[in-house]
Order: structure tokens, then sequence, then C-alpha cells
């Protein structure tokens, strides 16, 4: 009897060292459940290179140390842009002193009609702490081909006018630079600042 419950005893803590192992690296911290789509490790969204409103080249690597919001817009968009600019503006505020863990990053797809002195007044419109970038139309076109992201122009109903179909959507990197979220258009602010402090409990 004391052999097979000596085995027993052995085959128990068998399992349980096997179960400790199933994720190496892992701890008894629970996983935290984003509400945004997460997308950490993804093949995309690891690079951008593009001047901001002063000439000056910007990447990612700019960025670290916060956790930052990469959108792609326009400042002529009628609803998409105007709503998400001013739910990241909510979600800075909501953070009180952890406000300036937070950047937000316009990416225009209009360069033509987003010169740089419109652009900084629309982000001096949310916040003037948000960066704003404008390449030429190749660099957009590529950028927005690192992000999986659509946008096309569509001619209006008077020559010369048009307005601009994109991805709605905003990415979310961590402070060590890396995409994590992809949160979806009307996700509202609050769901947003949720994810948000937890990737800066995070770091």
């Amino acid at each position: 009897m004391n052999s097979i419950f000596r085995s027993v005893l052995l085959a128990a803590a068998l399992s349980a060292a096997l179960a400790g192992c199933d994720k190496p690296g892992s701890s008894s911290a629970p996983a935290i459940k984003f509400l945004g789509a997460d997308i950490t490790g993804a093949d995309y969204a690891r690079t951008l290179a593009l001047p901001d409103v002063n000439g000056q080249p910007r990447t990612l690597g700019d960025f670290k140390g916060k956790v930052t919001v990469v959108f792609f817009g326009y400042t002529q968009c009628p609803d998409v842009c105007p709503t998400t600019m001013t739910e990241l503006a909510q979600v800075k505020k909501s953070l009180g002193a952890d406000g300036d863990k937070l950047q937000a990053v316009f990416v225009t797809i209009d360069p033509e009609r987003d010169t740089p002195e419109i652009l900084k007044s629309y982000m001096a419109s949310f916040d003037p702490s948000f960066v704003a970038l404008r390449g030429t139309l190749e660099q957009t076109q590529a950028t927005a081909k690192e992000f999986k992201v659509y946008f096309a122009k569509v001619p209006g109903k008077t020559e010369g006018s048009y307005t601009m179909d994109h991805s709605a959507g905003a990415f979310i990197l961590d402070t060590k630079g890396n995409v994590r979220l992809f949160e979806r258009y009307g996700a509202g602010a609050e769901g947003l600042a949720a994810d948000v402090k937890a990737l800066i409990a995070q770091s």
C-alpha cells in the first residue's frame, strides 16, 4: 500500500509541475482582457517614418515610453476623424497625472489639402500635445500598407471636389513601441481609456 500511495503522490506532483509549464514565463497573475482587438505580435504596424508639421522626420521610436495611439484620417472628415480625436482627448484628460503617458499620432491620408498649417490648427482644437504627420502621397500609401489601412479618394458632386474613404480604427502601441491593440471605431472613450490604462500599468 505504501508503494502505491507514493506512486499516486509522485504522479500528482508531476502533473502539477507540467501544468505550471504550459506557458513558459507565465505567472500566477491573470492575463489582461482588453476591450479592443489584441494584435500583439502582429507582423504589421511595426514601422512608421513620416515628417511632422514642422518637417521633422518622425518614427515610432520617438514615442517610446508612452502608450501611442496611431490614427489615419483627414481634417475634412465629417464624422469618424473628429469623433476619434475627441475621444482621445477625453481619454488623456481622464488619465489625470498619467495623461502625459499617452501620445496620439494623426497620420493624414489627404496631404493634398491637409497643409502643415491646417494640421497644426486641427490638432490644437483637440489637444496641443497630439502629433500630426504628413508625408507625400507615396509615403502615405506605403505607411498605410504597413498598417493595413485602406484609403481612397472619392470624387464629389462638383468638379475638383472629393472626400476620402478610409479604414476607421486606431492602433495602440505599448511603451516599448510594440503594436498591441486595434480599437474599432465606435467603441467609445470609456473602453479606449480602460485599454490605455491597462497598457500604462504594464509599463
